[in-house]
């Protein structure tokens, strides 16, 4: 009743009201506009998200000043309410990831191999600038480190085509990168593998307004594509963080998650087909665009989230859904982890076809984002939280939208489900608290090393596993916990000031073991790289691992594609190694 009284107290002297009050809304009564004026439900939140400068080639920082006006949080008036660079943690390899020895079978770099490559891409298509390989041999969260003396350019799948051909004929081992923006090593070479960087691959080859149906090629920015598709009045069914220099091909091929999987579901959903390039140089024409296709078995499942160690990915079909014109994204804060949780049950329940994003991140991961990333403030900024939810609606029906929305967070405030919360006013707004969400692996990477797990987990799970690894490290490390809560993926994050085997220990094989007990997956969205290769068997069965080297050398007989990443060198030794083919 208390909360009545107040909500009632606060319409009586409000010169503004938010809603139109088609039913009674007074314990919602709190959330007011912000100043900026401007609907946000009407404006296209993906249109204009800033650039994530982070993810480039220069990482460097950007100021960004989002909220003009602050909001009013949903129980203010309820009475219940080292900016350092980014520094480089190079180490030896072995703490982070058993590194295999380098394979004898695969010849090394000569002279001549140069000369046909040369032949095959022109001189602008062979790279050997010691300090653009430096780049390409370097992951972004400098943690793995390659020794690759080439990098190839190819621009066409003619060319990927020869040099495949090529390179098995010899025995050279090759390493498919787009954007290099993996989080598991999977994008550089582990020894002296050759790159092949798709990037220069990146035209839109066709798109079907009336399905919504894009082809294109695998080097095409994500970030390019959503622009694209904009202007035609679609959207990609994915979108991420990266998504400024990550490129469609090495999403497909990692089966990239992101922020949309929730309303959207994942790639191996909304790609229709693919044009693959084989080890020995085969083209596999699959670039189908039909919804619906049963002749056969459907290889393309093959290669997504192959990694690129069974073919490299040269173009992409996909179905894109059309653009909504009404979105809202809402702020909130919860006391504890069970509130996220009884929160996301209603959502799905009461907000039903319109919901479209669920992410949480804890205090810990709030104070390091409100530490690094310039620009940003606290959108709730009365007290600490420990516990943070975004929720995000996209419909076609502004007025219907709004009142589901507004109904749900009623519901959650008489319910005490909440301790506080905002509605995003404007573009500019929603631009910043999407930011803090995005901009914790900045953060992370800004306050020093990292050991980061992408973790699928039953939702009531997740945060189980986060206390009992604060219980493990005590105050060596700070464990920091986000992700997508509404499909039940953590991202468990341990930060340390430097690198240090004894925290490791402690870490693994615990978080593996741990995940695996409950049936979970130890890797969510981000693939296994070099990182997981040889921890797969705590999510798949013996079995399972075994049919899988069984396909890769199938189709890599001599194994030049990704070596080292995805199996255990163990499982492809025991299932044998063609000879090379000598001709």
């Amino acid at each position: 009743m208390k909360y009545l009284t107040a909500a009632t107290r606060l319409l009586r002297h409000s010169s503004r009201n938010l809603f139109d009050r088609r039913f009674n809304l007074k314990a919602f009564g709190s959330i007011r506009p912000s100043s900026s004026g401007r609907n946000y439900t009407s404006l296209r939140i993906y249109e204009q998200f800033m650039q994530d400068d982070y993810f480039h080639r220069k990482i460097m920082s950007k100021n960004f000043c989002f909220l003009r006006g602050s909001g009013v949080g949903i129980l203010h008036c309820l009475g219940k309410f080292q900016n350092n660079g980014i520094g480089t943690h190079h180490r030896n390899l072995a703490s982070t990831a058993l590194i295999p020895e380098r394979n004898k079978s695969f010849a090394t770099i000569n002279s001549d191999d140069i000369s046909y490559f040369k032949k095959v891409l022109g001189g602008r298509g062979v790279v050997q600038d010691e300090e653009k390989l430096d780049d390409a041999n370097t992951d972004w969260m400098r943690k793995y480190k390659g020794s690759s003396k080439l990098m190839l350019q190819p621009r066409s799948t003619q060319e990927v085509s020869q040099i495949l051909d090529y390179c098995n004929s010899r025995c050279l081992a090759v390493v498919p990168q787009g954007g290099n923006t993996g989080l598991v090593g999977g994008s550089i070479p582990v020894h002296d593998e050759v790159i092949i960087n798709i990037g220069s691959m990146n035209n839109i080859l066709s798109f079907d307004k009336v399905s919504g149906i894009l082809v294109c090629e695998a080097g095409c920015i994500l970030e390019n594509l959503i622009s694209f598709l904009d202007n035609e009045g679609y959207i990609m069914p994915l979108d991420l963080g990266a998504k400024g220099s990550c490129q469609i091909g090495g999403n497909v091929s990692t089966n990239a998650g992101g922020l949309r999987l929730l309303r959207y579901g994942s790639l191996h959903g909304s790609v229709l087909g693919l044009e693959v390039v084989l080890a020995n140089g085969t083209v596999l024409d699959m670039l189908g665009t039909l919804r619906k296709d049963n002749t056969g078995y459907d290889l393309k499942h093959l290669f997504i989230g192959s990694e690129g160690s069974l073919g490299i990915v040269t173009k992409v079909s996909i179905l894109t859904p059309p653009k909504l014109s009404s979105v809202n994204l809402a702020f909130l804060a919860c006391e504890d982890y069970l509130s996220c949780q009884k929160i996301l049950l209603e959502a799905k329940r009461k907000l039903g076809e319109i919901l479209s994003a669920f992410e949480f991140l804890d205090i810990n991961a709030m104070d390091l984002v409100l530490k690094h990333i310039d620009g940003l403030r606290d959108p709730l900024p009365s007290s600490k939280h420990n516990f943070y939810v975004l929720i995000e609606t996209t419909g076609s029906m502004e007025s219907h939208d709004k009142e589901k929305l507004e109904a749900f967070l009623v519901q959650a405030i008489e319910s005490e489900l909440l301790t506080d919360g905002v509605v995003a006013q404007d573009i500019n707004q929603a631009s910043s608290f999407w930011r803090i969400r995005e901009g914790v692996p900045e953060a992370l990477l800004k306050e020093g090393a990292t050991y980061k797990y992408d973790l699928s987990l039953p939702p009531e799970k997740m945060y189980d596993l986060v206390e009992e690894m604060r219980g493990r490290l005590g105050t060596t490390s700070n464990v920091v916990a986000y992700g997508h809560l509404g499909d039940g993926n953590l991202h468990l994050n341990i930060s340390t000031q430097q690198y240090d085997d004894s925290i490791l220990a402690k870490i693994e094989p615990f978080v593996y073991e741990w995940t695996s007990k409950q049936r979970g997956s130890i890797s969510a969205e981000h693939g296994i790289g070099l990182m997981k290769a040889s921890k797969i068997h705590y999510s798949k069965s013996a079995e399972t691992v075994q049919v899988m080297a069984a396909i890769k050398k199938v189709l890599d007989p001599n194994g030049i594609l990704n070596p080292y990443k995805v199996l255990p060198t163990s499982v492809l030794s025991q299932s044998g190694r063609h000879q090379p083919n000598k001709d």
